[in-house]
């Protein structure tokens, strides 16, 4: 190149936004403690997404009772968790892009723990319920963005850090199935004061979100630009993966939330106490915490997780033969392979990263997926309370739920076939 003549006015490029890379440089990573307060922040909120739910199934005949609860609108208390998981999941990818990922799960914690301490003393169905929507409100938002998070802040190692907070939720569903009754009679019996107790746990998570509070970065990880361009062309309804993995995560869905509901009750009816069915529920839960670390981690090396939602299938179906012939005389190995079928949802949340190439795509998927997915499993626990108050018996409630893993085992093959959405659309 020769000389600038004395007539050229050099061209300045405008200055880089701070912490861009210079060109043919690599993009700085996230320092260390940085990504620990993410890791922290995780697991914490991970703790908190179901024990608004799972507290509530060991409790649910004294609620009844203290809110004169007829066995129908306790079943729409029951759908309650998937059907404003559905409604306002929707929102959580505008949220994220306006304020920030960050903000919005802080936000979601401080919401949960809202709601946790109102429920028990508003007074009335109505304003239990108004309340359990604050608290699942906040849950929704968190359970679309984890799996943004995790694709933000660790994209090379996304099974490892989707265990290790799917181990995380499912420590804090079992915890709360198996404390909330203990607790509840240490503290003096009252139903309301064994609930709110689980405010606390979510106040601690509002801590090491603050500092994210700030972040603006996006939610995917990818450069700002590149996510803008590429969002609005991906048309995630065009994708049969899409459909797929949707139907899938809301059948799993539909047969988690009849158990952490129903499974309690069914015990209870059965001859089980009620401190023993809050046991119970907490075994099938815990089955999650080292599955929940596992099933990811094996699925990310697989192409194809088909024959895992084969075999987590196969165990529901034994587990619902067994509480239909005798749910009482094999109750442990019941609640241990209901525990095992659950875990379909770490299952869903690993494939829910692996189906889509861009961080984009995973918001777009996640979002899809869950919202979707959570609207299929909306009416499952109603039904379940109707059918159980008008047969009188648990005969065709667990006939149902049965039924329900035969199509679910299906969209898990679908769902599991390597491919990706940005491909299909």
């Amino acid at each position: 190149m020769g000389p600038m003549r004395h007539d050229e006015t050099p061209t300045l490029s405008p200055p880089a936004a701070p912490g861009t890379p210079l060109p043919g440089t690599a993009a700085p990573g996230p320092s260390p403690w940085v990504l620990r307060i993410v890791t922290i922040g995780l697991v914490l909120a991970a703790l908190n997404l179901r024990p608004a739910i799972t507290s509530l199934g060991p409790l649910l005949e004294e609620v009844r009772d203290g809110l004169h609860m007829s066995g129908s609108v306790a079943g729409v208390l029951t759908s309650v968790p998937p059907l404003c998981f559905a409604l306002f999941g929707f929102m959580a990818p505008r949220l994220a892009r306006r304020f920030g990922t960050g903000a919005v799960v802080c936000a979601g914690m401080v919401a949960i723990a809202a709601g946790l301490l109102l429920r028990p003393y508003v007074g009335g169905t109505a304003g239990f319920l108004a309340a359990s929507a604050l608290a699942l409100m906040g849950i929704a938002v968190s359970n679309v963005l984890m799996p943004v998070v995790v694709k933000r802040w660790f994209p090379d190692r996304v099974g490892t850090v989707t265990g290790l907070y799917s181990m995380a939720l499912a420590l804090g569903t079992a915890l709360a199935a198996a404390l909330t009754v203990p607790l509840t009679d240490a503290v003096g019996g009252s139903w309301r004061t064994g609930l709110v107790v689980w405010a606390g746990l979510a106040a601690v998570a509002v801590l090491p979100w603050i500092p994210l509070v700030r972040d603006r970065g996006p939610a995917s990880g990818e450069p700002a630009g590149e996510t803008r361009h590429q969002a609005p062309a991906l048309r995630i309804t065009r994708s049969r993966t899409s459909w797929a993995l949707a139907c899938f995560f809301g059948l799993q869905a539909t047969a988690a939330y009849i158990t952490m509901q129903w499974m309690p009750q069914i015990f209870r009816d059965a001859g089980v106490s009620a401190g023993t069915a809050g046991v119970l529920l907490a075994v099938t839960m815990a089955m999650g915490v080292p599955l929940a670390f596992v099933i990811p981690r094996v699925a990310a090396r697989l192409k194809n997780q088909g024959a895992i939602a084969l075999v987590l299938g196969g165990c529901g179906l034994v587990g619902y033969a067994g509480l239909y012939l005798a749910p009482a005389g094999g109750a442990w190995l019941w609640a241990l392979l209901l525990g095992m079928a659950n875990c379909a949802f770490p299952l869903a949340l690993t494939m829910i990263g692996m189906r889509a190439r861009t961080g984009a795509g995973v918001v777009r998927l996640s979002a899809f997926a869950q919202s979707t997915g959570y609207l299929i499993a909306a009416p499952g626990p109603l039904l379940v309370g109707v059918l159980y108050q008008h047969s009188g018996g648990w005969g065709l409630p667990i006939s149902l739920m049965a039924g329900l893993l035969v199509p679910q085992m299906v969209a898990g093959v679908l769902a599991g076939r390597d491919r990706t959405i940005e491909d299909e659309c």
